[in-house]
């Protein structure tokens, strides 16, 4: 069984990937699934996270504030305002607009720090980033949302606010407190988690990409485009923050993953909920849940050869 979890949670992205196109072909079986679904399911994702952390994890906060504080302002100002940008430059009309800005609104996701491991990035400064910017997003996201949707659509920030709460932080909370009264057994569990999580994460992409099959296969091509950039240009200035300020590679790698990867089933779930008068609005979200896996995998990969790399110079210099 472990074999069987460990193997579905190693192939995320293409598992992820599977279920966009099996809902984009076959959109009536997942149609059966109520879209309310999606808060269960990543609230499962976020008491998954909260089982596999501990209270030391967030000692980063207090003995790294910079760093973690560094982050936490390139993830709520870079994804934000490129999603603003690219929005304005595609001429995106205004429920892809408010879908685009919620991806880029919304804290770094769980996947991110899988994938920062993966890239042998600093995993500590992940975890206290991905944290912090969670518990910052009841207050953040909905006032972001506002400030660069709301002159159009209406944001109700109070209604927004309690949503990320119960689905988001309540789950992690929850997990960290089952974690504390019973660690032989969340021990065990752990070993389970990423595969049930990674099976959520698919099931949430299905549910919304089937239910707005039409209007994607419609539409699609230009919003898979400027989700694509969101992602790749969010990793590529996460990573410029870092070398301009002249930090160690391994921050550089998680700064860059952590801000370019958004909880983007938060974003589908919030646009699902709040903004059912656009429901193209939760479709940037859909995208961004397959494409930020994909190309995180991708990014993790270059990562760990560029370290390939640079070990064997250390070599061929040392044996000179």
């Amino acid at each position: 069984m472990k074999k069987i979890c460990h193997y579905i949670s190693e192939n995320m992205a293409w598992l992820v990937l599977a279920a966009a196109v099996l809902a984009m072909v076959f959109p009536g079986a997942f149609q059966q699934l109520r879209p309310t679904l999606i808060n269960y399911l990543l609230g499962v994702v976020m008491f998954g996270m909260g089982l596999t952390l501990n209270l030391n994890d967030f000692r980063i906060v207090f003995s790294r504030p910079k760093d973690v504080a560094l982050g936490c302002l390139a993830q709520f100002t870079v994804m934000p305002l490129l999603a603003w940008l690219l929005a304005r430059l595609f001429q995106l009309d205004e429920a892809l607009t408010l879908g685009v800005v919620l991806v880029g609104c919304c804290p770094g996701g769980t996947a991110s720090n899988v994938i920062t491991y993966l890239a042998k990035g600093d995993l500590a400064l992940s975890v206290g980033m991905t944290g912090v910017s969670t518990l910052l997003a009841p207050v953040l996201t909905p006032l972001l949302t506002w400030a660069l949707a709301g002159k159009s659509i209406q944001v109700d920030m109070v209604s927004m606010f309690l949503s990320i709460l119960w689905v988001v932080i309540v789950p992690i909370v929850a997990g960290l407190l089952i974690k504390w009264m019973w660690p032989k057994f969340t021990e065990r569990a752990t070993d389970y988690l990423p595969a049930f999580s990674s099976v959520a994460i698919a099931f949430i992409v299905s549910i919304v990409i089937a239910a707005n099959a039409d209007k994607l296969t419609r539409g699609g091509l230009l919003i898979v485009v400027v989700v694509m950039l969101h992602n790749v240009c969010g990793l590529a200035l996460g990573y410029l923050i870092g070398l301009l300020l002249r930090l160690a590679e391994p921050k550089k790698r998680a700064i860059a993953i952590e801000v370019g990867m958004q909880n983007s089933g938060l974003a589908s779930s919030l646009a699902t909920i709040h903004f059912a008068a656009y429901p193209l609005a939760t479709i940037p979200g859909a995208i961004f849940s397959v494409w930020h896996n994909l190309s995180g995998a991708t990014v993790a990969y270059l990562f760990n050869r560029k370290s390939e790399n640079l070990s064997k110079e250390s070599m061929s210099k040392k044996s000179l």
